[in-house]
């Protein structure tokens, strides 16, 4: 038998070439920035007709407004700190949760928000299970610090929120219906999937072990639940604090009862940080309130200046910094 020598193959030609890491990051680092100048061009008008309101209202008012935002950021801080047992990082997990900010508004129903905290609890040495539980665990717990503050204040002021004005009584049937719907169809696929009611079932188990683990201690179920309920309230606040600076006619509890409404009324809806969504369920919110519908769009396009459109570039800036410093 004869050797046959065998021509070396150039990266270029046969064989694909691999992008190298640090290229990678790079490319990472600038496509925060790229969506931001996206999204912000798609919605330039809102930002015009925000900005323009900002200027007639009264700005000690909106300047509270703004540091309820900033103490926000802290709350979902100490809601992640509080889903873990292992200290993270301070000021970096602040870091994160304000980027995090940034990139929940890029990305469709928090998926922005999750795949930062993610990333960061990975590179803080956790294994990807028991991250994914902790990430589980928060959605949970905010999930029910809002639903609670909202059942709380509907019993507390039951006139807050005049329903028949947002959804007709006929609309009720079809709802209901399209929520058994969707149950079923899950169900079944659980039922037919194996692999699917597998992961499903491992998922659970360890998030459970991970809850019960966080819930012995007291420093940190007072961290998860504390900031699970100060979260929604800080930002019920803003939307108060705005609805002063314009001069809404509307009694602070009943903004903070429209504010929570609208928020758990479009946390299903798959748009990038809820935007046009949020907008839309808030206007309608406020009116159900008593408030007139000029003013109530005002406030809630300055609203969402305040929160979403004056933080994301900033947001996007840090987000860029921590994927090139490696903390996400």
């Amino acid at each position: 038998m004869t050797a046959v020598q065998l021509p070396e193959l150039r990266p270029g030609r046969l064989l694909p070439r691999r992008v190298p890491v640090r290229r990678l990051r790079q490319i990472l680092c600038l496509l925060p920035l790229l969506l931001v100048t996206v999204v912000a061009v798609q919605h330039r008008s809102v930002l015009a007709a925000g900005f323009a309101h900002l200027g007639t209202a009264e700005w000690p008012w909106l300047l509270a407004a703004a540091g309820a935002t900033c103490l926000t950021w802290v709350a979902a801080s100490c809601t992640r700190q509080g889903a873990v047992v292992e200290r993270l990082p301070r000021r970096r997990l602040l870091a994160t949760q304000f980027a995090a900010g940034a990139a929940n508004h890029l990305l469709p129903t928090g998926l922005g928000a999750s795949a930062v905290n993610l990333r960061f609890m990975t590179v803080c040495g956790l294994p990807l299970a028991r991250s994914s539980a902790a990430l589980g665990l928060y959605l949970l717990a905010e999930s029910v610090g809002r639903v609670a503050l909202l059942g709380a204040l509907l019993v507390a002021f039951p006139d807050a929120l005049r329903l028949g004005a947002l959804v007709p009584e006929t609309a009720f049937g079809p709802l209901l219906a399209g929520v058994a719907v969707v149950l079923v169809i899950a169900v079944t696929v659980l039922a037919l999937v194996r692999r699917l009611r597998s992961a499903l079932v491992s998922f659970l188990r360890t998030a459970l072990g991970e809850a019960r683990t966080v819930h012995t201690r007291p420093a940190r179920a007072l961290a998860l639940w504390g900031g699970s309920f100060a979260f929604p309230a800080l930002q019920a606040s803003v939307l108060v604090l705005v609805g002063r600076a314009l001069g809404l006619d509307v009694p602070a509890a009943h903004m903070a009862v429209a504010y929570l409404a609208a928020t758990v009324a479009v946390a299903l809806v798959p748009t990038p940080g809820g935007i046009g969504s949020v907008e839309a369920a808030l206007v309608m919110a406020l009116v159900a309130a008593g408030g007139p519908a000029a003013v109530a769009t005002a406030v809630v396009l300055a609203f969402r200046v305040i929160t979403v459109w004056l933080p994301l570039v900033p947001g996007a800036l840090t987000l860029a910094a921590l994927v090139r410093l490696k903390v996400i």
